[in-house]
């Protein structure tokens, strides 16, 4: 009705704006206002999974990094490399095998604390919100139909009126026991026609008012795991760039040895080692005269 007012004024609440039916896009048909609801909260599901099978993708390819990362610090080249520039290498080999094990425990980290809270959670979501569907839709049946009944007893009691107007019109022209008894079973009929048509409301406002507390509280919990949803993956989410700057501190630290040892790098220093280690003499020939 017009005079109503919303149940969550200013907060675009689920409870307020789901009450009809809207016309799917893509059919003839309709859709219930709780069913697109319910749309809503499972297509949230599919795309917590999809996350999830990205943040898996993710740790697949850190794994696999941290794997080559590892192979190639064990690799040869250049290892006969002396002096403080091979020690320089030396040391760029030893960061990257640190690296794989830093890319190793962030893809680690992103499985147990990232990829797997997303793809657990609710797990049994659409099994319990089937069953509330089919609760919800069932008690829109049921008020449907009191709802037809209250017309049809409606048009009934019209009916029964209309034919006691008649027959007392009737009456006042021509007086009769005949008039008389039929205006007396058109009273008890129109009588039993407000009865049934009273009885009908009753049983229509018991039905809508079930229906309206189950729809109230149902899009209220529908509403409350929506916003769970997104703060649960907002804080995953958080934690997996968390996680990515640890990665890159560490990283910086496996880097920062081999930024000490370059600053070291003395060509003069290493010729002297060089020489001093394998020099095989200093007496030189001399310009002879005889």
């Amino acid at each position: 009705m017009p005079e109503q007012q919303l149940l969550k004024p200013t907060e675009w609440s689920y409870c307020d704006y789901f009450w009809a039916d809207k016309k799917d896009p893509q059919g003839n048909g309709t859709v219930a206002g709780f069913e697109l609801l319910l749309q809503k909260q499972l297509k949230g599901k599919q795309m917590q999974k999809e996350m999830s099978e990205f943040v898996r993708e993710r740790i697949k390819i850190e794994e696999e990094y941290a794997k080559n990362l590892a192979k190639l610090s064990q690799n040869s080249l250049a290892a006969q490399e002396e002096g403080s520039l091979g020690e320089v290498w030396a040391q760029v080999k030893k960061s990257l095998a640190d690296e794989a094990e830093v890319h190793l425990k962030f893809s680690a980290k992103l499985h147990s604390e990232v990829e797997k809270p997303l793809m657990n959670f609710r797990e049994n979501f659409k099994k319990d919100m089937k069953k509330c569907d089919h609760h919800i839709a069932d008690l829109r049946k049921q008020l449907a139909s009191r709802y037809a009944s209250v017309e049809k007893a409606r048009k009934a009691l019209t009916e029964r009126q209309r034919d006691l107007e008649m027959k007392t019109q009737q009456l006042e022209i021509k007086l009769s026991n005949k008039t008389e008894e039929d205006i007396k079973k058109a009273r008890r009929k129109s009588t039993q026609a407000g009865d049934d048509l009273m009885r009908c409301v009753d049983l229509y406002n018991q039905a809508q008012s079930k229906w309206f507390e189950e729809m109230v509280t149902t899009t209220l919990e529908l509403e409350w795991l929506e916003v769970e949803r997104v703060e649960m993956i907002r804080q995953h989410l958080c934690q997996c760039t968390q996680l990515r700057h640890e990665t890159d501190m560490f990283n910086q630290s496996t880097v920062k040895p081999v930024d000490q040892l370059l600053r070291k790098v003395d060509p003069a220093k290493d010729r002297e080692l060089w020489v001093r280690e394998h020099k095989t003499g200093n007496i030189r020939p001399v310009y002879m005269e005889i």
